[in-house]
């Protein structure tokens, strides 16, 4: 990944207005993706653009929309709707392209720029590389004759479109009628879909995040503020809370008591679920590597696989599509469920969770729970220069780790893709051993870095 100049582990995203995420390279890469984009046939092509609520997004969009019509591409924009929306979008409205404008669980003053192919799948890194090598090129090359410019239009029924997709997600004679239901939609880009589509289902619906003013995204609630939602359960007296992040593709849920279910809990409940009904394909789930072991030992006592990625729901995908599998997804909340959607969806993993809790006639409470999860640490080490995990002492720590938690646990170490930081976590039965295993290989990191 060090050859990337602009894209990362999940398109393209920074702090608003600083490189790389300014008007500038967002006409960049309007430009260089249409022309990728236009294929040689001689119709018209499309590319679709969402965007969540930040203020930011009404630079990115123009800059976009700029650059793709210039090249000739026509460009239809939705407003604020959720990631998975853009991507069915893609799919459905038969486009050569789709864009997201969001940075997802990041406060407001960060954006970014996800890209979709034709099929609604996050594009490949080559071709995000081919993007990159393109967008270097002078701004007018291979730009359209005056004839030939894109089209340029507004979608306001997108909304709607996504509200009856994610309704035909939950199963056919099952209802919410009755159920209380706490939603926060961190005043992100579900800020209208995610009601709408608990109320259409038959819900009472208690919303909170829904008034967004393009600088509260994420701002003390969402799926990683969860104590917005346990409060507003208790004080509306919900059945269960969903909190969605600021593009909508990821939850986390709270039960009646305002207890937090994460993204683990909530696979395995709908693994064991789809797996009694026959629906589980591939055999098992696919997680990343920072899924608890907790999860994967219950998978197994069920007779059930499960496989890791690296960190970063397209690698769940990557593997789903490989495998099989049609249920994925990462500890924070990413689900991705393969019949229903090409990427990870806060409100159709919610809608699963409410069906079992409909079909079993059982207290969220009591389903929380799906497995014990085992102790779990980690240590984000900061460092300043070189390479510390190819120090021998970090080396000599991590093995020593290894070798102390002697199969009933599990040590990982693993560089972030966005800043100088090693995070190092461990796992296992035995709290006071796992500390300390995390303890000594973080020092060693810190000395060596």
């Amino acid at each position: 990944m060090a050859d990337r100049r602009y894209f990362g582990t999940d398109g393209i995203r920074g702090r608003a207005n600083t490189h790389p995420m300014t008007a500038e390279v967002a006409l960049r890469v309007g430009l260089a993706a249409g022309k990728l984009f236009m294929s040689a046939d001689d119709r018209r092509h499309l590319v679709v653009i969402g965007k969540d609520t930040r203020l930011s997004g009404y630079t990115i969009e123009p800059a976009l929309v700029a650059g793709f019509a210039s090249v000739g591409m026509d460009v239809l924009t939705f407003g604020p709707l959720p990631t998975p929306g853009v991507a069915m979008m893609t799919r459905s409205m038969r486009a050569d392209l789709g864009v997201m404008i969001s940075a997802s669980h990041n406060s407001f003053t960060d954006n970014g720029i996800k890209l979709f192919g034709p099929d609604g799948y996050k594009l490949s890194d080559e071709i995000e590389l081919k993007i990159e090598a393109m967008m270097d090129e002078g701004l007018g090359e291979g730009l359209a004759a005056p004839d030939r410019l894109g089209r340029v239009k507004r979608i306001d029924d997108a909304q709607a479109r996504y509200v009856e997709i994610a309704k035909h997600a939950f199963p056919k004679g099952l209802s919410l009628k009755g159920l209380r239901i706490a939603i926060d939609c961190a005043n992100g880009a579900g800020y209208r879909v995610a009601p709408t589509t608990l109320y259409e289902l038959g819900a009472e619906v208690f919303p909170i995040g829904v008034e967004p003013n393009g600088m509260n995204i994420n701002l003390d609630c969402g799926s990683t503020h969860p104590a917005a939602l346990s409060e507003a359960v208790k004080k509306y007296r919900a059945d269960i809370g969903i909190a969605l992040d600021g593009d909508a593709d990821r939850l986390i849920i709270c039960d009646e008591t305002g207890q937090v279910v994460d993204g683990d809990q909530i696979m395995a409940l709908i693994a064991r679920d789809w797996s009694r009904q026959g629906l589980l394909t591939g055999g098992g789930v696919v997680a990343t590597v920072m899924s608890n072991l907790g999860l994967e030992r219950a998978m197994l006592a069920e007779g059930l696989t499960l496989e890791r990625t690296k960190v970063g729901d397209r690698y769940v995908m990557e593997r789903m599509r490989e495998g099989g599998f049609n249920l994925g997804g990462e500890q924070s909340g990413h689900i991705i469920l393969h019949d229903h959607a090409t990427t990870g969806d806060g409100l159709m993993a919610a809608l699963q969770v409410l069906a079992v809790m409909v079909d079993s006639g059982r207290k969220m409470s009591e389903l929380a729970r799906q497995f014990d999860t085992l102790p779990q640490l980690l240590e984000n080490v900061r460092y300043t220069a070189g390479k510390p995990l190819e120090d021998a002492t970090v080396k000599a720590a991590i093995a020593d780790g290894e070798a102390a938690l002697n199969g009933a646990g599990r040590v990982l170490v693993r560089p972030s893709g966005t800043e100088k930081l090693i995070r190092v976590m461990a796992e296992g039965d035995d709290e006071a051993l796992v500390r300390r295993v995390v303890s000594d290989i973080a020092a060693a990191v810190k000395a060596a870095g």
